[in-house]
């Protein structure tokens, strides 16, 4: 016989889980205790449960396994969700474990509100983010329901579950003998499916009449651990690669083949690339208003476009909102690739691409994302901040970015090098996920942990310090100080003549003292307020180890340029240019 409880720990460890991410309470006491007693794996205890979802998340991305949080009923689970969205939206699995109340205080069909102390439905208010959830009914159910959930995770296109379990049900005793196991879907190996033959005769023909062909990589190539595939077919094509923010750490910023970002806030030459290209190859990205603009069928008007993506409703939005596409693939975009290379080797495919990445570098040139005239400036720029922080990172660095201006700031101006990866909850973009991701991150690696994140955000986890403290992780936070909302700002310039309610010191917001707060807790601190210095600065805070912060004063009007007009395609940007270049282009 095992308790529940016990059986739950042990089913952990066999998923190679060594971390679960948790916070204390009545509900959830026997999950902990028995987690606490078990071999081979420990429990984390951030401050909020907001940031146990979170840090599981970062966990599970860094990892590349499941990750978990457990949390008690009632406001326990309720704080969860916000964390849980992040996961559900990236396609992150994740296994949430909340405690309810005992079975018999449960408000079942009463028609009331609560019977049990600090009950709620947690089902009905996370079904809709995650894969699938559960209230456990019986304590034997407890081998099928995890093994159901933990398969529905990590099958397909990926996301968070949940488990919800009456707390007499984690202490009840079971006989292993007598658990039914889930029996798993078997719907074959993901392959490329046989109607596909004649969409790859397609593609193939279209390479071939192609004279400005595009690849636009999204953070599907990651999901599907596809990344060595994806080289090595832009390698045989020879093909310029456009990227969303959650695939730009995919090519080295030296790769002649490496354009940039594209989207809302992309690079210009990126968004110029794919509104001039006549063919774009989408690997592992959905498009979304960010990356594609509004309207969407706006969006490479001038080329044939070749989807590929693993979830069918995903491709089925297409036609209902008039995207003009050429071939839709749906499967798992490692065997799109290895299919495609596969071919290819088969094909005599003759590519014209020379003249098109010359002009693509043209456009380089002439719109930088970081200006020579933001050198000239005595306070920060925080576009030469984060440029120049990308020569002194090292290559095996892993970067989690907060939400806001500082996200924009990373996937415009950060000359990546091949190894580095660069994290964010890019669909759910909540103000405070770097920081407990970033713990999550580091509690699954031996590796130097980059937290970047803006004073707004940090405030939303700002009790996370301890928990960096507590476990005396090897972390550096580069904390953007500007004291508003910068991305807010940007849009209240726009509809109410930059009147800032609620989004700066004047209008609402109270901000700390950062620097002692940072000491306080134990950090090794440093404030970073004149660019003539920032050098000297950057590597003096990236030395050592240990919890380090370095506080960035910029200004309260940054830019966050080049951005696409409100109602305008992608390629009519409002872009940072020097006098020189608005001088040019009139000529031009």
């Amino acid at each position: 016989m095992i308790k529940v409880s016990d059986y739950i720990a042990r089913f952990l460890v066999n998923q190679g889980v060594d971390k679960v991410f948790a916070i204390q309470g009545g509900a959830s006491a026997h999950l902990i205790d028995s987690i606490a007693k078990c071999d081979g794996i420990e429990y984390i205890c951030n401050q909020h449960e907001q940031a146990s979802a979170m840090a599981a998340d970062g966990y599970a991305r860094v990892a590349g396994k499941l990750g978990v949080a457990i949390a008690t009923s009632g406001p326990g689970a309720t704080n969860l969700l916000t964390g849980c969205c992040s996961s559900y939206y990236d396609s992150i699995p994740v296994l949430l474990l909340t405690g309810q109340v005992a079975s018999f205080r449960n408000k079942g069909s009463l028609g009331i509100r609560q019977l049990g102390f600090q009950e709620t439905d947690t089902i009905s208010i996370f079904q809709s983010v995650v894969k699938y959830c559960v209230l456990l009914k019986r304590p034997e159910d407890i081998r099928y329901e995890l093994e159901k959930a933990v398969y529905i995770a990590t099958h397909g296109r990926k996301g968070p579950v949940l488990i919800d379990i009456p707390d007499d049900y984690q202490r009840a005793m079971i006989n292993e003998s007598d658990l039914r196991p889930y029996e798993e879907e078997k719907p074959g190996k993901e392959v490329i499916q046989a109607d596909f033959e004649a969409k790859f005769e397609n593609i193939l023909q279209d390479l071939n009449n192609a004279n400005r062909p595009l690849i636009l990589a999204g953070r599907g190539i990651h999901l599907g651990n596809a990344e060595k595939e994806f080289y090595d077919v832009v390698r045989q094509l020879d093909i310029p690669v456009v990227f969303t923010w959650g695939a730009n750490d995919l090519l080295d910023e030296t790769d002649e083949l490496k354009v940039g970002t594209i989207g809302i806030n992309g690079t210009r030459y990126g968004n110029f690339a794919v509104q001039k290209a006549d063919f774009i190859l989408v690997l592992g990205s959905r498009l979304d208003t960010h990356t594609a603009g509004t309207p969407l069928k706006n969006f490479g008007k001038n080329s044939d476009k070749i989807i590929v993506d693993i979830d069918q409703y995903e491709l089925a939005k297409y036609k209902k909102l008039g995207f003009d596409t050429k071939e839709l693939f749906q499967c798992d975009v490692k065997e799109f690739l290895l299919e495609l290379q596969k071919r290819l080797k088969k094909s005599d495919v003759k590519l014209h691409n020379s003249t098109w990445i010359k002009e693509i570098e043209r456009w380089k040139e002439k719109y930088p994302v970081c200006a020579f005239e933001y050198y000239d400036e005595a306070a920060i720029n925080p576009y030469v901040f984060v440029k120049k922080l990308s020569e002194y990172l090292l290559e095996d660095d892993i970067i989690f970015c907060d939400t806001g201006c500082s996200l924009v700031w990373m996937n415009q101006a950060f000359e990546f090098k091949k190894r580095q990866r660069i994290y964010s909850s890019f669909n759910n973009t909540p103000m405070g996920y770097s920081l407990p991701a970033a713990i999550g991150a580091a509690l699954a690696t031996n590796k130097r942990i980059i937290c970047v994140t803006g004073d707004g955000g940090l405030q939303m986890n700002l009790q996370e310090l301890a928990t960096v403290i507590r476990h005396n992780i090897n972390m550096v936070i580069l904390l953007f100080e500007n004291r508003g909302y910068g991305m807010i700002q940007r849009t209240q310039d726009m509809w109410f003549e930059s009147v800032y309610e609620g989004s700066d010191i004047m209008h609402g917001l109270a901000f700390p003292d950062f620097e002692l707060i940072f000491k306080d807790y134990g950090f090794k601190t440093k404030r970073m307020k004149q660019s003539e210095s920032l050098d000297e600065n950057i590597q003096e805070i990236l030395s050592g180890n240990g919890p380090r912060c370095g506080i960035i004063e910029i200004g309260l009007d940054a830019p966050m340029l080049p951005q696409v007009k409100f109602g305008h395609d992608l390629e009519d940007m409002e872009p940072y240019l020097s006098k020189e270049i608005v001088e040019q282009e009139i000529i031009d």
